[in-house]
C-alpha cells in the first residue's frame, strides 16, 4: 500500500520528521473558511488545550492575525506548536513572494513560520512560479521559514520543480481522501522524500452519508470523520481536518486508539472517483 509508514502514530502527540528536519504532528487543525475573530480564536484555542500542535492556515484565509492571538494567549509553548501559512497565486515570483512571506508574518505576530508553503502552482508562467521557490529558499536561509514546501502541486509541477531546484520541498499539501484517492502522487512523494498532507480530508461532510464510508465506520465503531482521518494516517498522510465546533476537533483527535483492517482500507481505496471539494490542480499549467 503506496505511503503506509512503518509505524503508525499512537497519539496526537506523534510526529513525523521531514527530509528538512521539521518534526510534524500526523494530525492538525486546518482553519480554511473559520471565520476572522473569534470563531478561530477559538479553534485554535480548543485544538491546542485538547493536544494539537500542529495549526494550518494561509494569507487568502483572512485569519493568519486570529491564529497568532490564540497562540500568544495560549499557555502551550510556542517551540511546541508547528504554524503553517501560505503564499497564495496573485503574489507569484521571487520580489512579490518574499514581501507577501513577511507580511504573513507580520500578521501572525510570531518569531518565524514554521513551515511556509505555495499554495497553488498557479502563476503567469512557470518562471514566476520557479522564482517563488527560490524566494522561499532565501526565506529559510535568512530564518523567516524553518522549512519549506508546496500545495496542489501534481507530479508534473513537482518534476518541474525538481529538475530546477537542489531543495526539495518538505510537503505536499493536496486534497486527499478516499474520493480523490492518487497513489502515483503518493509513491513519487514516498520515493522522493516529500510528506503528504490531506487538506479537507473529511470531504468537507458531503460524503458522511456514503453506504461504503459508513459501513466501515460502523463496523469500527467510530464516526465518518473519524474514519477518514484514520484511512489517511493509514495511507501515511499528514491529515488536517477542519472544524469550529468544540466537540468536532475534540472528537477528530480520537483517531489513534483503533486501526482500520487492510480489506476495510481496500474498500475506502475503492471509493475513488475524482469527486474533489476544490479545484482540480491537474488544469494548471
Amino acid at each position: 500500500m503506496p505511503g503506509r509508514p512503518e509505524k503508525l502514530p499512537d497519539s496526537l502527540g506523534a510526529r513525523v520528521r521531514t527530509n528538512q528536519g521539521l518534526e510534524i504532528p500526523w494530525v492538525g487543525l486546518g482553519v480554511f473558511q473559520s471565520p476572522p475573530g473569534a470563531p478561530t480564536r477559538g479553534a485554535v484555542a480548543c485544538a491546542l488545550e485538547t493536544g494539537y500542535r500542529l495549526i494550518d492556515t494561509a494569507a487568502l484565509y483572512g485569519n493568519e492575525e486570529d491564529v497568532g492571538v490564540a497562540l500568544r494567549a495560549s499557555p502551550v509553548p510556542r517551540d511546541e506548536v508547528v504554524v503553517t501559512t501560505k503564499l497564495w497565486h496573485s503574489e507569484h515570483g521571487f520580489e512579490p513572494a518574499q514581501a507577501a512571506a513577511r507580511k504573513s508574518l507580520e500578521r501572525l505576530g510570531l518569531d518565524r513560520i514554521d513551515l511556509y508553503l505555495i499554495h497553488w502552482p498557479q502563476a503567469k508562467s512557470p518562471e514566476d512560479r520557479l522564482g517563488s521557490w527560490r524566494a522561499l529558499e532565501k526565506l529559510q536561509r535568512e530564518g523567516v521559514c524553518r522549512s519549506i514546501g508546496v500545495s496542489n502541486y501534481t507530479v508534473r509541477h513537482l518534476e518541474e520543480l525538481r529538475t530546477a531546484s537542489g531543495v526539495v520541498p518538505a510537503v505536499n499539501q493536496v486534497e486527499f481522501h478516499p474520493f480523490v484517492y492518487d497513489p502515483a502522487l503518493l509513491r513519487y512523494c514516498d520515493e522522493h522524500g516529500i510528506r503528504l498532507e490531506a487538506w479537507s480530508p473529511l470531504t468537507r461532510g458531503r460524503q458522511f452519508d456514503h453506504p461504503e464510508l459508513r459501513a466501515v465506520a460502523a463496523e469500527v465503531r467510530r464516526s465518518p470523520a473519524q474514519a477518514l482521518i484514520r484511512w489517511g494516517l493509514q495511507h501515511g498522510v499528514i491529515e488536517l481536518p477542519k472544524s469550529v465546533h468544540e466537540d468536532r476537533i475534540r472528537e477528530n483527535a480520537r483517531v489513534f486508539d483503533f486501526s482500520l483492517s487492510a480489506g476495510q482500507m481496500g474498500r475506502l481505496d475503492r471509493l475513488a472517483n475524482g469527486t474533489r471539494v476544490g479545484w482540480d490542480p491537474r488544469e494548471i499549467p
